[in-house]
């Protein structure tokens, strides 16, 4: 049996890892992995995180280039590797727009979709933009369903998937987390010297990653003025900013935060970099998809900036916080979690919704099972 398992950002590559270990322990299974090349390089350097190299780069982006132009390229270019190919199931995992194109291409091919991450939700179109309807397209085709949560599993009921082809699996980025955990034990050398030598100074580090298209312009101008003022207001705080590589997102973020005391700017981190900061992390500040799940996971409590998450668990649970990309709710919400120690603990020490670090394992059960080899895994 030959399994393509497709990614084409960072955070797939990340979550995808662990599957791909998975898959690689059974001899009846023939891997290939293959980068859309959305996220080229930083794609690349999440997998060698985990010793893997994709067997098939793609290499579509270019700068500048729209949703459009992006999505042309991968159906051309992705269609080509199934007919080069011909698996027998397509893996993808999430929203992104490889996700959407990878899973369309393999239902033109009548190939079968493994969805890993299945059944998040917003319900609005524009906000995650083009997630939400991406993940969305591809409910409407998988064959199998991988949903994190027991919510993310209702929406696929409530939208008509059969609970035969749905499980349960928690998040496989805690797969991926536990796995950095054990790997970095005592290995020093990943975490950033300036963060290193503020933690060894006693200061608050307070991690941000904020990128999302539908924060660029306004959102992340008031995102990075809120920074701005907290960065004067908490002396004993450092915000630590690695900026994504985006064009737009690096002249919004340099232009307004560049050379301010006790704001560190950082290039994009690798996984294995990323968890080391995040581990020494007083709070997260964020308007990302994953880190909403890594950081409960670690007892990091977490402000989401934006107006609304298809990740509700974590609010749900109390380990994160929808606080909005507005500067004076970022800063209410920064102050309250900096001053307010008993807010803090509860958020600290609140439970994490998104698993316990066995979910590619119940995953490639759930692929071996639908493909007639004997498992004891059932659907739920």
């Amino acid at each position: 049996m030959k399994i393509i398992v497709i990614a084409g950002t960072r955070p797939e590559a990340v979550k995808l890892a662990p599957v791909v270990m998975e898959l690689k322990k059974h001899k009846d299974i023939t891997t290939v992995v293959c980068n859309s090349g959305q996220h080229q390089q930083m794609i690349e350097d999440a997998f060698s995180d985990f010793g893997i190299v994709p067997d098939i780069s793609l290499n579509v982006m270019c700068h500048g280039q729209s949703l459009a132009s992006l999505t042309a390229k991968l159906f051309t270019a992705i269609d080509e590797v199934f007919e080069r190919e011909k698996p027998d199931w397509v893996i993808v995992q999430g929203d992104t727009t490889t996700v959407m194109v990878g899973a369309m291409c393999a239902f033109y091919r009548h190939i079968r979709i493994a969805h890993v991450e299945a059944g998040l939700r917003s319900y609005d179109k524009y906000a995650p933009f083009p997630e939400e309807v991406n993940r969305q397209t591809v409910t409407r085709i998988a064959d199998l369903h991988f949903a994190p949560t027991g919510l993310a599993y209702n929406n696929l009921i409530k939208e008509g998937i059969s609970p035969d082809n749905v499980y349960i699996t928690g998040n496989t980025v805690i797969d991926a987390l536990m796995w950095v955990r054990d790997y970095l034990k005592d290995k020093n050398e990943y975490l950033h010297e300036d963060v290193r030598k503020a933690v060894e100074q006693g200061k608050k580090i307070i991690l941000v990653t904020g990128h999302r298209r539908e924060n660029q312009g306004t959102g992340l101008v008031d995102i990075c003025n809120a920074i701005k003022h907290l960065s004067y207001k908490y002396m004993d705080c450092i915000f630590v900013y690695p900026v994504h590589l985006n064009p737009v997102v690096q002249n919004t973020v340099r232009a307004i935060l560049s050379n301010h005391a006790r704001v560190m700017l950082l290039p994009p981190l690798s996984y294995l970099h990323f968890q080391a900061v995040l581990n020494v992390s007083y709070l997260v500040l964020t308007d990302s998809g994953g880190i909403q799940e890594e950081a409960p996971a670690l007892s990091k409590p977490v402000l989401v900036m934006r107006e609304v998450t298809e990740r509700p668990e974590g609010i749900q649970a109390g380990c994160a916080r929808l606080v909005g990309a507005g500067t004076d709710a970022i800063v209410d919400g920064v102050s309250e979690l900096i001053e307010n120690a008993e807010e803090y603990n509860r958020m600290k020490n609140a439970q994490n919704p998104y698993g316990h670090g066995h979910s590619s394992e119940k995953i490639v059960s759930a692929i071996l099972r639908a493909s007639g080899y004997e498992t004891n895994l059932m659907a739920v």
